[in-house]
């Protein structure tokens, strides 16, 4: 029976604080990577077409009145489309407003997302439900979209991923 193995990163307890000591040295704190988490990154970009898709139908409606079916937009504002092209072009600035927020790592605009994919999840139930009765491209397009606001949704809530928010 020899001398325990100590090893080189050793615990020492000093009076009531602990310390951890590296050769001598107090170790340097973890560092975050400077730059948003690629999943953010995606649901930000996720964001901005679609907020570059809703202003350009605005302004088509705008510019051109009867040119494009306001139904474009229904996969997107759920029968708000139905308010006219100033619907479009404040759901595309709410839209750009929470992309932008989410790029600088923003809590409130973290929540703000969270809140929008749910909307949409809670508004898309009815669609997957009515699409269901035949199996048509129509539900794997209504149920995609359902899973990608859920998977919005579950990345946003994550802990690793709200530790990164200020």
């Amino acid at each position: 029976m020899g001398r325990p193995h100590r090893p080189e990163n050793a615990e020492v307890l000093s009076g009531s604080i602990r310390h951890q000591t590296c050769r001598g040295r107090r170790p340097h704190l973890p560092k975050l990577p400077v730059g948003s988490p690629r999943g953010v990154t995606a649901i930000a970009v996720i964001f901005f077409l679609a907020s570059a898709y809703l202003l350009l139908l605005g302004l088509i409606m705008l510019i051109s009145p009867g040119s494009v079916s306001m139904t474009l937009g229904s996969p997107l504002l759920h029968g708000l489309e139905l308010s006219g092209p100033y619907m479009f072009l404040l759901a595309a600035a709410v839209g750009t407003v929470v992309g932008y927020g989410l790029f600088r790592l923003k809590n409130l605009a973290r929540r703000a997302a969270i809140m929008i994919a749910l909307a949409g999840m809670v508004m898309l139930i009815p669609k997957v439900s009515a699409d269901t009765s035949d199996i048509s491209p129509r539900f794997f397009l209504a149920g995609s979209a359902l899973i990608i606001r859920m998977m919005i949704v579950w990345y946003l809530w994550q802990r690793w991923t709200v530790e990164r928010f200020h």
